[in-house]
C-alpha cells in the first residue's frame, strides 16, 4: 500500500470500518480494502498462498494442514481450531508464553503512545532497558547496542572487536615488516550464530555455509568444550575474537563446562583477543540464570555478548552488551540500525526484564527443567535409540540415534510441538518458562 493509505489486512476491526467508510484519500490512490480478516481461512488455503507468493525458503518444513491463529498460554491453535502444547515457543522466543495479558496491555498503551522515532532521537524506552541489560549482566557490562534480531548482533560484535582490535590489538609482523592487528576469529563445531555473511562464516555447519561461499574469511573453527582444540587455533596477534555459545541449542542442546568457558577466559586473555558470548537462544532466563554463563561465575565473564530472541517476547529485537573498553573503541556513525530500539519495542524488553527479574521466576525455571530431564529420562532414557536426554533449566534435548524427524511429526499429530536439533537427531524442547506444571 502506498503512503497515505491507512488499510491493515488482517485486523479485523480496521477492515471492517475501511471497508465501510472508504475514505477519499484512499478512492483517489486506488487502494482496495481486503474483506478477509486473519484466521478465517483454512489452513489449506493458506499454504496455498504461501506457495504462490512467499519465497520458498521455508517450504517443506512447515507441516502440511496447520496454520496457527491464536495462541493462550502454552497452547496454540490452529485455523480448524485444533489445539496445540507448543514446546517450541516461537524458537526460544516467547519467554511469557502467548497472549500475555500484562504484557499485551503493556504494548497497547506504548502502541497508542509512540512506536518509531528512529535513532536519530533519544527515547526513554530504550534508555531505560539499555541500564536493566548492564545492570543484570553485572559486573562486566557498562555499554548496550541495539539491534533487530540475533544475527544483528552478532554482525554488530564483528565490527566492533575488529575496531577495538584495530586501535588496541598487539598485531603480528607480516611479511614486509609491518605489524599487522588480529583479525581474525575462533569459533566453534555444531555451533550456529546466525544467517547474515558475518555470522554465518562463524558458523560451522557447511550446509549453512557452502551455498554461499566465499563468506568472510578468517574463521578458525575448534572443538566445542575442548580447550586443547582451541588453545590450538587462538593466537596472539591473529585472533582479534573468540565467538562462542555457553550453552548450544541449534547445536544438539549442549551445555558448556565451567573449566571450558573459564579456561576460554584464560586463553583469550593470554592472546589478547576478545571472548565474545552467543547468549541468543541460552540467554535471558532460559537456563534458569539470567544469562547462561552466570552458571560459572565471575571467572567466565566476556568483553562482548550479543542477545535477541526473548528480549522482547516475541517483537524484533537484539541487544550486543559489552565493556567500557569496546565501547571507547566505537566512534559516531561506526554502526547504526534505522529500526533498532525503538520505543516500542524496547518497552517490551523492559516488561520482560521486569517478570524474569520477578521472585522465583528463574528458580522455577530451573525446577522446571530438572522435572522435565527427570521425567523424560524415566520415560526414555532406557530405550536403545535414546542415547542421552540432557538439557538445562527449559532448554532441553533428547539426542537419539537416527533423525528425529518422524518423532516430531508424531509428536504434533498427537497434540505437541518439538523440534529438531543436533544435525537432525535430536528433539528439542523450549517450553515458556510460565507455562504452568500442566505445560510441563
Amino acid at each position: 500500500f502506498e503512503y497515505g493509505c491507512r488499510v491493515r489486512v488482517g485486523f479485523r476491526a480496521q477492515v471492517a470500518r475501511s471497508a465501510s467508510r472508504p475514505s477519499a484519500r484512499r478512492k483517489a490512490l486506488g487502494c482496495k480494502a481486503s474483506t478477509t480478516s486473519a484466521g478465517s481461512m483454512p489452513s489449506v488455503e493458506v499454504q496455498e498462498l504461501e506457495t504462490e507468493y512467499l519465497l520458498g525458503t521455508y517450504a517443506g518444513a512447515r507441516p502440511a494442514g496447520v496454520s496457527f491463529v491464536r495462541g493462550d498460554g502454552c497452547r496454540l491453535f490452529d485455523a480448524e481450531g485444533r489445539e496445540y502444547l507448543d514446546f517450541t515457543s516461537g524458537i526460544a522466543v516467547n519467554c511469557l508464553g502467548h497472549s500475555d495479558k500484562e504484557l499485551t496491555d503493556v504494548l497497547s498503551d506504548q502502541l497508542r503512545t509512540l512506536v518509531h522515532v528512529s535513532n536519530l532521537y533519544s527515547t526513554e524506552p530504550a534508555a531505560l532497558l539499555a541500564r536493566e541489560l548492564c545492570k543484570a549482566s553485572s559486573p562486566w557490562a557498562q555499554k548496550a547496542f541495539f539491534v533487530n534480531s540475533g544475527t544483528e548482533a552478532n554482525e554488530a560484535a564483528i565490527k566492533f572487536a575488529r575496531k577495538y582490535q584495530k586501535l588496541n590489538g598487539k598485531g603480528s609482523p607480516s611479511l614486509l615488516g609491518r605489524k599487522q592487528q588480529p583479525t581474525e576469529f575462533v569459533a566453534f563445531s555444531a555451533g550456529f550464530h546466525g544467517r547474515t555473511m558475518g555470522a554465518l562464516a562463524l558458523t560451522s555447519k557447511a550446509k549453512y555455509r557452502t551455498p554461499f561461499e566465499p563468506v568472510m574469511p578468517g574463521v578458525k573453527f575448534a572443538e566445542y568444550n575442548n580447550l586443547k582444540s582451541a588453545a590450538k587455533v587462538i593466537r596472539r596477534g591473529r585472533t582479534c575474537a573468540v565467538f562462542v555459545e555457553p550453552f548450544q541449542g541449534e547445536g544438539g542442546c549442549n551445555p558448556s563446562t565451567r573449566d571450558f568457558l573459564v579456561g576460554l577466559r584464560k586463553l583469550c586473555d593470554d592472546a589478547g583477543a576478545l571472548l565474545v558470548y552467543d547468549e541468543v537462544q541460552c540467554g535471558l532466563g532460559r537456563t534458569g540464570k539470567m544469562f547462561a554463563h552466570q552458571w560459572y561465575g565471575e571467572g567466565a565473564c566476556p568483553d562482548i555478548m550479543t542477545l535477541a530472541k526473548p528480549l522482547a517476547a516475541g517483537l524484533p529485537i537484539g541487544a550486543v552488551l559489552m565493556t567500557n573498553e569496546i565501547a571507547e573503541a566505537i566512534s559516531l556513525g561506526d554502526h547504526g540500525s534505522t529500526f533498532a530500539g525503538g520505543p516500542f519495542v524496547c518497552t517490551s524488553g523492559l516488561h520482560v526484564m521486569s517478570r524474569l527479574q520477578e521472585g522465583g521466576f528463574l528458580q522455577e525455571v530451573s525446577d522446571k527443567g530438572d522435572y522435565l530431564v527427570g521425567k523424560l529420562s524415566e520415560a526414555v532414557g532406557g530405550k536403545s535409540f535414546v542415547r542421552e536426554v540432557r538439557g538445562k533449566g527449559l532448554i532441553v534435548g533428547i539426542e537419539i540415534d537416527r533423525s528425529a524427524g518422524p518423532i516430531v511429526a508424531k509428536a504434533r499429530d498427537r497434540g505437541l510441538l518439538v523440534i529438531t536439533a543436533g544435525g537432525g537427531k535430536g528433539g528439542g524442547g523450549v517450553p515458556p518458562p510460565p507455562p504452568g506444571d500442566e505445560g510441563v
